[in-house]
Parts: C-alpha cells; structure tokens; sequence
C-alpha cells in the first residue's frame, strides 16, 4: 500500500497506531500540536506517553500544521475529545477535500453534546453525512497494542465502502477489525463506559470486592444501553466489542486511565491532584459532565453515572454513593 496515511495527535494511540501503519506497508505522518514533544519524538523515536515505546524511523513526524495533511489519503484523527476542535480549528483548512477521516477519540464535547466525529464535521463545516467519517474502537490498550498483543476494534461507518477499507488498512497479525454500521451506538459506547471506569476504580480502591465490581459493570451496560436507545443507537451494539469488549477492558486493566484515576478517588484523593499528576488525558472526567445532560435531555436514567457525578463535581463521598446506589427502590433488572 502507498497511500499516505497522517495522523493526527501524537498520544498513545496515535503513536500505536502508526506503528501499525507501518507494518501494512503505508506511508505515514504523525502530527502533534507541541513542537517541542515532536522535535523530541523525531530526534528520540520515544515519547513520555508510552514508556519503551519506539516509533518506527519510517513514520514521519512533524508540528507543521501546513504539512500535517498534505498529500493524505487517509487522516486518522488521535485527539482527545475535548481539544478536537480547536486543534481541527488549526488544521481543517488544510484537510484535501473529500479524504475519509478514522476518529479513535472516545468521549462526548461538552457544552456542544457531539461526538468526536460529529465535532470534525461541525469544524469543517459540512455535515456528517456528506463527509466521509469512521469510528475506529474497540478494547484497544495502548500498552498493549505497542507490544503488539492480539486485540480487536470495529470500524463503524454508515458508509460500508469506508468501514471495509478501514477494516483492510489496519489488517495487521496481531489487530482483527471488524465492520460496523452503527456509528451513533459505537462513539456512544467508546465514550460513556469511561464513565463506569472511574466507577469501577472506586470499587477498586475501596476494596468493596468483586461482586461489587461486576455488578457495576452489569448494572452501568445497562444504563449504556438505555441511554444509547434514546439517542437512536442499536441495543445490539453495546453487547459487543465496542460495548461490552471494551467496557470490561476499560474497568479491568491496570493501565486504564479512568479505573485509575477512580481508584485514586476511592483512597482519598482529590480529583485536581490525580488530574495534575496524569500524563496523558483522563477523558472520562469531561465526558461525565456530557453524559449526565443528555442523560436529563432525554429523560435517561442514569444512577452509576449520576453518582460519578456527584463525586466529581458535587463533593459526595465514593463510599456514600455506593450506599445511596444499594438502598434504591427494589424492581425487576431490565436492559436497554
């Protein structure tokens, strides 16, 4: 393959990502919008993103927001979600008319309520629909995809040209993409089961056990779903691996930023020190605020997420919440 892919953003899984590129015999660009980190990642190959990490010598690296996209036939976008925007306010003058942009972000803009998807369209100022767009997702740690561990994503586009070419471009030994048609259900799920991660890291941290910890996950899936339902998502998508796959990665794996960051918050520690502490983006944290008021747009019942709510924001105990959670009203356990 010959096609020049460029990625942009220099995080974990931009970097990952193309390595992976690399592997499938495509040209790649990697963009980050700090020219002191990229001058370091070109000069080093490393990043202090994603310990003993080496990027491939062919992958290209540059902070010329001019270049980033110059010549690309494929752009991947690597943002977190809540700087989407301006760093596409930056770029999308230079994006090549009718290039298909891969999205691996997972989270919902605040204030906005769009996907990351939905914010490149708003940015580039044509809709979705008319702008090839595809959502890469999935149970994808970093850490492990750097060491090339079998993993897999769906690529979920409402173009099934697009979401089988991006299924054959990332057709790597140790990554199987499938195909998906739910673009709604597939960034929702991306999204709203970090939320139930900074949950489950309270679980953690609480050592309240693992009954406590698989019925979060239980119990927060359905709420997923629920939410998912209103905003037009297939019910089907949240059992799979975009859903389900990588909610249980998410809460499970002691590399996950979240469970992390919510197992901090269960010891006793505040949320600005853990944030502060952090290399790279806790994107859980913003998209909870996201979540909670599409939750109240769409008359969504949420408790999970209305309880990380009120720890984030509102100053209620881990502890306690857990106890408002278990005394709700007795009923039949219902899904989606």
């Amino acid at each position: 393959m010959s096609e020049l892919a460029a990625i942009v953003g220099d995080g974990q899984m931009g970097l990952v990502l193309a390595d992976a590129l690399v592997e499938r015999g495509v040209p790649v660009r990697l963009w980050g919008p700090f020219p002191e980190d990229m001058e370091t990642l070109a000069a080093t190959r490393r990043s202090r993103r994603l310990a003993d990490f080496v990027l491939p010598e062919e992958v290209e690296v540059t902070a010329d927001d001019t270049a980033a996209l110059d010549g690309a036939a494929w752009i991947i976008n690597a943002i977190p979600t809540q700087f989407i925007r301006r760093v596409w306010q930056r770029l999308g003058e230079h994006a090549p008319p009718g290039v298909p942009v891969l999205c691996v972000s997972k989270g919902i803009e605040n204030e906005t309520l769009l996907r990351p998807t939905q914010v490149i369209a708003d940015v580039l100022g044509r809709p979705a629909a008319e702008r090839s767009m595809c959502a890469l997702s999935g149970p994808t740690v970093a850490a492990e995809l750097a060491r090339r561990l079998p993993a897999t994503m769906v690529a979920a586009s409402e173009d099934p040209a697009l979401a089988g070419a991006a299924q054959d471009l990332f057709n790597v030994p140790w990554l199987r993409v499938y195909r998906h048609d739910d673009l709604t259900g597939v960034e929702l799920a991306g999204a709203t089961k970090n939320v139930i991660a900074l949950a489950a890291g309270m679980v953690d941290g609480l050592g309240v056990g693992d009954n406590a910890k698989s019925a979060l996950l239980a119990r927060g899936l359905a709420e997923i779903a629920r939410l998912g339902a209103a905003l037009g998502a297939k019910v089907d998508t949240f059992f799979g691996i975009a859903g389900v796959g990588d909610l249980a990665t998410t809460c499970f794996s002691p590399c996950g930023r979240n469970r992390t960051c919510g197992e901090r918050l269960g010891r006793g520690e505040r949320l600005e020190a853990i944030l502060e502490s952090t290399v790279s983006v806790v994107e859980g944290v913003a998209t909870t605020e996201s979540v909670m008021q599409l939750a109240r747009l769409h008359e969504v019942e949420m408790p999970i997420t209305a309880a990380v709510y009120a720890i984030l924001f509102g100053g209620l105990r881990p502890r306690d919440a857990i106890r408002t959670l278990m005394e709700r009203r007795q009923k039949a356990e219902r899904i989606g």
